[in-house]
């Protein structure tokens, strides 16, 4: 009998889901329960039940484990900041490897293994930035999960107690003065959002964004917001009166002080604006980059390439052991911040354009570029294909791709490999600690044949294969091309031949070579091939 919508069931919680929900099965479907951990068995109500999955939520922990422990906020699990506070910070980093481990092997198809996960020392307050909602009320907060509806927030335990200070200014400010929230139904009222960014020294910056040109009471909002904190060094005004769920708007007023903050990272000084994208958890943001740049594996002679390379960071710091370093975006805003980053810091080897990430890459390949290591650290969607046949273009010697995206991260490693890259390394960096966002970072090799094997070639035996073969290794190369117009090698119809249970020479010596690594055939030249070895009735 099929399970139906409301039934509750004692279920056994086997591993998780890709947002941290429990995974578990109910006669034979895929079940999905929200606040469930791997190994407990758990009573479980069904809230949704699909064709191929359904999902539900816990009723009871009939068996708990150590990796369970109570929620230490008090807003959770209502507000959708975080999804992981009934973990404890073990269990988390042990279900974010997994994640990552799961989407290379599954999408990917590697058979490698996560290296490590890199933990944060602070799993809290670790959040430089801060975006609040405000609705009616006034409410400023964080939106509920899965919601537009804003939470009234005093606190959060990600943020700083800085911005803790600030937002309540600013709430008490909006309620003395009657301040109108924006209504998104009725594209109505003034304040959309508002805004805090804190820097390493304790520094903040505040922006208020508004449906609108100007604020009442800007002088008094001000001097609020200055009381509340001693270090704040400048407000900004954000004006967006488009209908649209962008935050920020397009142009920005600074109100009082400085717009802007300065930064260390990885022993670099960056200057942010408002709008300037930033890693929002600078320690571990450090151990990211820290990753990406060993990865890359420099000596100081080589040329890199950092596509999507935003204000310039993991150029600059790519810089520093390369020969030559260049970043590429798509706002022309970051660019020039990424530019006055690399004067900041003197660093003269360092270029930076204006194109998005597969017209830079193409430009670059059109002018005959080659270099040595291309990073790419790509929004959520992943690399566009445009890009990917760009970077091949180019042939770099190494990739060393940062990701936000464990899925999409494993369907690119994937398109690379078809075009003859191989990965060699991964390891996973927690910089959202509390959440179910998981950063990867991996290398890329160019897998080429003298990287790979030496190959002694007897064409004797190439050619004439055993007679009962019936066909040749160059009649099987000419039937692909000529069918298939793909090109495949003696090496790659042997390994097919050996799979079939077919007789091969001993066409190639790996006695050359400790460790020799075999390229292996990619899946459509295989099915070529087989192609090739039915028509001439050899299988």
């Amino acid at each position: 009998m099929a399970a139906k919508k409301n039934e509750q069931h004692p279920l056994r919680i086997e591993g998780y889901g890709s947002a941290g929900e429990g995974g578990a099965r109910l006669e034979g479907q895929a079940v999905f329960v929200k606040g469930a951990l791997a190994g407990e068995i758990c009573q479980v109500q069904l809230l949704k039940v699909g064709k191929s999955a359904a999902w539900g939520r816990v009723t009871q922990v009939l068996t708990p484990v150590p990796g369970r422990q109570s929620p230490d906020c008090p807003r959770y699990p209502r507000c959708g900041g975080c999804q992981l506070r009934h973990m404890t910070y073990a269990e988390e980093l042990r279900f974010k490897r997994q994640k990552v481990q799961d989407a290379l092997q599954r999408i990917g198809g590697w058979t490698g293994r996560v290296e490590k996960i890199h933990g944060a020392e602070a799993p809290d307050r670790y959040r430089n930035k801060i975006q609040f909602p405000v609705a009616d009320g006034p409410r400023v907060g964080f939106f509920r999960a899965r919601s537009h509806e804003v939470i009234d927030a005093e606190d959060c335990l990600l943020q700083p107690l800085a911005a803790t200070r600030l937002r309540e200014a600013f709430k008490l400010w909006m309620e003395r003065y009657q301040v109108p929230a924006y209504d998104e139904r009725v594209h109505g009222g003034l304040i959309r959002h508002f805004y805090v960014r804190v820097n390493q020294r304790g520094q903040s910056l505040c922006a208020v964004i508004a449906n609108g040109t100007d604020l009442p009471h800007q002088e008094e909002l001000v001097q609020a917001l200055r009381r509340a904190e001693p270090d704040l060094a400048g407000v900004v005004l954000s004006v967006n009166q488009e209908k649209t769920n962008v935050i920020l708007g397009k142009t920005h007023r600074c109100l009082w002080g400085r717009d802007y903050l300065e930064d260390t990272l990885c022993g670099l000084t960056f200057r942010l604006s408002v709008p300037s994208f930033y890693q929002v958890n600078r320690e571990q943001a450090e151990v990211l980059y820290g990753r990406a740049l060993a990865f890359a594996g420099l000596t100081g002679r080589e040329t890199v390439l950092d596509l999507y390379c935003g204000i310039g960071t993991i150029t600059l710091v790519m810089a520093r052991q390369a020969g030559r370093a260049i970043g590429a975006e798509v706002i022309p805003a970051a660019v020039e911040d990424a530019k006055a980053n690399a004067a900041r810091n003197g660093v003269t080897n360092a270029e930076f354009l204006c194109a998005d990430a597969a017209q830079a890459a193409q430009t670059l390949a059109d002018r005959g570029l080659r270099p040595d290591v291309i990073c790419v650290d790509p929004p959520r969607k992943g690399l566009a294909p445009a890009v990917i046949d760009a970077i091949v273009q180019m042939a770099p010697q190494r990739l060393v791709y940062v990701s936000c995206d464990p899925a999409t991260l494993a369907r690119d490693v994937k398109r690379m490999e078809e075009q003859g890259y191989v990965l060699q390394r991964a390891e996973a960096v927690d910089l959202f600690p509390r959440t179910a966002h998981v950063e990867t970072v991996v290398l890329l090799s160019q897998q080429k044949p003298d990287d790979t094997i030496e190959i002694d070639l007897d064409l004797g035996e190439l050619d004439a294969t055993a007679a009962e073969t019936k066909a040749t290794y160059e009649e099987i190369k000419a039937y692909v091309w000529e069918k298939h117009h793909l090109k495949v090698s003696s090496l790659y119809i042997s390994q097919i031949k050996r799979k079939c249970g077919l007789e091969v020479g001993q066409n190639y010596n790996l006695s050359k070579s400790e460790n020799p690594k075999v390229p292996k055939c990619p899946p459509e030249k295989e099915a070529a091939i087989m192609d090739a070895l039915k028509h001439f009735q050899m299988i």
